[in-house]
């Protein structure tokens, strides 16, 4: 991958949405998610990445809406899908919307897959399906936290899409990707300036991830300590992994990653307050934030 043009890093742009409603199968929700979806390519956003464990079938109503918008899903867990399924899936959205789904691939946790054996082996097994597949190395990323799987996603993928990870993280995966590889970490935002509000709110979001050694064995080798993990997470956390507070805060916590050596954020939207699936109205605060 490092000898040949990275497209996809040149093509999405330095801000994307990452959203669980987005990727959402109720029928009757389809017109209004690809209505979201083109409002999004007009905002300005250059991807779309689909949150949870996700496939190729729910990229199909964004597509089907836009011109330009990338689509990818973050992430399809190599457990659920056998890579021949995945590829055909690949190839299938391919033609009809040549060049912008991207197929985000992870390991996902071993608290959710009975079958989770040697990760690693795994992972690197699927991609040589893939490979013998036919679906190409400059269309998939990787979730990657450890150095191991940063690496693979610098020579068997377009690059890392890490979740959960701080701007210190993105600056020792850049060391590890190298100057090609996208690197696209995802970053979450709580619209809110009250301290106790966006913490309450962030809180709420973090509590499943505290009981993923995947993730807490990440934090802690980026200086964290098990006091940190304690209580819901400590402040000193909670901010790390939340950009809150006014609109030059918020910013700054954001352009922090590109100054690290991300090309691209994908931004999480924690609306405070709100269970709505489609935060629209805070996309597009983020939207003219970002300016």
């Amino acid at each position: 991958m490092s000898d040949t043009p990275n497209l996809l890093k040149e093509s999405i742009g330095r801000y994307g949405i990452w959203s669980h409603g987005l990727r959402d199968e109720d029928p009757s929700l389809r017109a209004e998610i690809g209505d979201t979806a083109a409002e999004l390519e007009q905002l300005g956003y250059g991807a779309v990445w689909l949150g949870g464990s996700t496939a190729a079938r729910h990229a199909v109503p964004l597509l089907e809406t836009t011109s330009t918008l990338a689509v990818g899903t973050s992430i399809q867990s190599i457990w659920q899908y056998e890579a021949a399924e995945s590829a055909a899936a690949f190839a299938e959205v391919e033609a009809a919307h040549p060049g912008r789904f991207v197929l985000g691939l992870g390991i996902s946790h071993a608290k959710l897959h009975e079958q989770y054996r040697r990760p690693y082996s795994a992972l690197v097994a699927y991609l040589d399906a893939l490979d013998e597949a036919g679906v190409p190395a400059n269309r998939r990323v990787l979730a990657a936290l450890g150095p191991k799987t940063l690496d693979l996603a610098g020579t068997r993928a377009a690059g890392a899409i890490p979740y959960l990870v701080t701007p210190e993280h993105t600056a020792r995966a850049r060391e590890i990707l190298g100057g090609s590889a996208l690197l696209a970490p995802e970053f979450k935002v709580v619209l809110e300036s009250d301290p106790g509000k966006a913490r309450a709110a962030a809180r709420d979001v973090l509590a499943r991830y505290l009981a993923l050694p995947n993730y807490t064995d990440t934090w802690l080798r980026l200086g964290f300590t098990e006091k940190d993990l304690e209580d819901g997470g400590s402040d000193r956390l909670v901010d790390a992994f939340f950009a809150w507070g006014d609109e030059s805060r918020i910013r700054s916590r954001i352009e922090a990653f590109h100054e690290a050596g991300a090309d691209h954020v994908a931004l999480q939207v924690i609306d405070a307050g709100s269970h709505e699936g489609l935060p629209r109205k805070a996309w597009r605060r983020l939207a003219a934030l970002l300016g």
